[in-house]
């Protein structure tokens, strides 16, 4: 992977324009259109299928908390095992991600007041469709509605902290293919469900990206400032 996946900047900078372009362009309602049947007024996938919930969502996220408790739980009481020792701040930080991302995503939603595609006009809801930059009027005020960005894909793109687990190349490539199989799973199921748009979920995804690089650049400084310094004496 190359320098510029690792770069704070390069990645806020992506993150600024991936905002812009599902914005102000029509992919998202593009998208949409594919699993949604006017006719029918019924999503591609159903949500009340309790198997694809399982899988796709119920599932996913109890793997997501197995893990982060287990690496909790490691760094605390099986501290003294090599393995842990090896890689205890790669296990910071997938720890740290894993708090992180998810109450960032969260309170993001709650600022932002946007609904989910179900809810707007257009596909059989009671809402009007609102973009994140539009100004209201006096007597205009956002839907008490928390559909942006997409919340429940975050936990499974905070894995992407595995990444500072593994140093080999290849295994860093394999480790991303399967969390971002694992993430795009449970993002594309709750589009195919009408909770989220595409842009909902690309825009998590760098979040996440993001917010993981600046916990893993501050893990690095707090080690340089505190630990090697301490070491070097």
């Amino acid at each position: 992977m190359s320098k510029g996946f690792y770069s704070i900047p390069i990645v806020a900078t992506t993150l600024v324009l991936v905002v812009v372009l599902f914005e102000f362009s029509s992919v998202d309602a593009i998208v949409q259109s594919l699993i949604y049947n006017n006719d029918t007024q019924i999503w591609l996938v159903d949500r009340n299928n309790p198997l694809l919930d399982l899988i796709f969502y119920s599932g996913i996220k109890k793997i997501f908390i197995s893990l982060v408790l287990f690496l909790l739980f490691s760094l605390i009481f099986l501290r003294r095992f090599n393995w842990v020792k090896k890689n205890t701040k790669g296990m910071i930080i997938v720890v740290l991600a894993g708090i992180v991302v998810p109450l960032t995503v969260g309170a993001l939603k709650e600022a932002t007041n946007m609904p989910c595609p179900n809810q707007l006009v257009e596909y059989g809801g009671p809402y009007q469709h609102i973009g994140l930059f539009e100004s209201l009027s006096i007597d205009q005020q956002r839907p008490a509605a928390r559909c942006y960005p997409a919340g429940h894909a975050s936990g499974g793109f905070s894995l992407l902290a595995l990444l500072f687990l593994f140093v080999a190349a290849r295994s860093r490539r394999n480790i991303l293919v399967i969390i971002m199989a694992l993430g795009w799973s449970t993002a594309g199921y709750k589009m195919f469900i009408g909770d989220h748009f595409l842009g909902h979920s690309v825009v998590t995804m760098v979040l996440a990206w993001l917010l993981i690089l600046i916990i893993a650049f501050l893990i690095e400084k707090i080690e340089n400032r505190f630990f090697n310094k301490n070491i070097s004496r």
